[in-house]
Formats: structure tokens, sequence, C-alpha cells
């Protein structure tokens, strides 16, 4: 599995000829509608090219479900989208030869035997989710955006290796101390910090989790 930070919240994963994209946020698009969310580094432009077969769509955040940078994904052959219902909503819209799937909590879909599964997120958008998945014998689980909230937990039923979480503490996301809490609850092995550094100045220095892993914009994820 080779996993790829595209900054804010958005992975890159590739394994066995498929690829799958959670959360891109390759524009400024927030900070046409809020001057204050100007980027703080630039897009490599080369993940603009990307061909996924799966995006994934926690909610339908401007910074998560952007359909500036959708654009360049859904442009080409067919996707298979998993969106929560709000971002479904929106993101179909876009229209296309693509299957625009609505992943509600609780939902499951299988695409080239990697079974996503929709599990329960605490946000603003009442229809957020987070995604588990499992590869290679790893069980992933991206939170997507959420609070610490006992629900997560009962919604969650994966023994987890890896965990991909929020630690800015704004936006009705953890900060570091609950992303810490939350990351030990699950038992995960290691912990990607993600949702830094985009909008603020925090480097992930915050986050101390035995095994956490702070990634760097564009990188691969070690």
């Amino acid at each position: 599995m080779k996993i790829t930070w595209l900054g804010q919240a958005g992975l890159l994963f590739e394994t066995n000829g498929i690829k799958i994209i959670v959360d891109p946020y390759l524009s400024d698009s927030c900070h046409k509608v809020n001057q204050k969310l100007v980027r703080r580094y630039p897009v490599e432009e080369r993940f603009l090219h990307v061909v996924p077969d799966v995006i994934v769509l926690t909610h339908n955040h401007l910074d998560h479900t952007d359909p500036e940078s959708l654009g360049y994904y859904l442009k080409g052959s067919p996707v298979t989208v998993l969106a929560s219902r709000n971002a479904w909503e929106n993101v179909r819209k876009m229209g296309g030869d693509h299957n625009y799937v609505m992943f509600n909590c609780g939902t499951e879909f299988t695409i080239r035997g990697i079974t996503f599964r929709a599990v329960y997120a605490e946000h603003s958008d009442e229809y957020a989710v987070g995604v588990v998945f499992r590869a290679n014998g790893t069980c992933y689980y991206v939170t997507g955006d959420t609070l610490y909230n006992q629900k997560v937990f009962d919604s969650l039923k994966e023994q987890v290796d890896v965990v991909f979480l929020p630690i800015n503490g704004k936006g009705n996301n953890m900060n570091a101390a609950d992303a810490v809490r939350f990351a030990k609850k699950t038992g995960a092995k290691k912990a990607v910090a993600l949702h830094f550094g985009l909008f603020d100045d925090m480097d992930g220095s915050e986050f101390h989790y035995d095994g956490k892993v702070i990634p760097a914009p564009f990188q691969e994820i070690r």
C-alpha cells in the first residue's frame, strides 16, 4: 500500500492497481469565500492528473467536497464516488458516467475486492461519516472531520490498525489532546495526524501519541 497525504484531509491510497482518493482539496476555493482561508503551500500539479477508481467524500464542506478539485477527477473514465448524503447531493450534479453512491453511516460497498464501510462522525454536517476499509491484511480508518463522541465507537466494529484523524481543534474537529484519546480508544498501532498546516501554523508537534505519524504534504506516508 502506498499512501500519500494531499494536504488538509486529502489522502491517496494506491494498492493492487486500484487508486482511492479521500476528500481531495487541491484548489483555493475556500479562500474565495473566506479571505482568512488562504492556502499556505501550493498544490503539486502532478496529483491533478491521477486517475482514481474510487473517490470517498466524507461530508459536504468545501475543503472536503470541492467541485473545483473534483473536476480534475470526474472529467474522464467512470469513477465510483462514495459520498455521504449532503456531499452526494452536491457531487452528483457534476454528472458524467460515474457511479454516485449515497454512502451514509452503516453503508457498505465493495469495489474490486475492497469493502468500504461508512461509520459515524460527530460533525456539523449531520450526515458526515468516516470510512473503514481493509487492504493487504491491514485495516485503515479515515475518521473524516469529527469530535470525540461515544457514538463513533459504537459505530466502529473493526480492529483498526491505522487511523487518520484531525488534530486542529477547530470547525467541530478534535484538538490534539482529544485526538490522542481517540486514537487510543481505537487501539490503532499507528495514528496519522491530518487537518493541520494548510490554513494555520500547526506543524503536528502538538499530537503526542506513541504511534503517531506526522505526514508532509504531497509526500508518501511511511
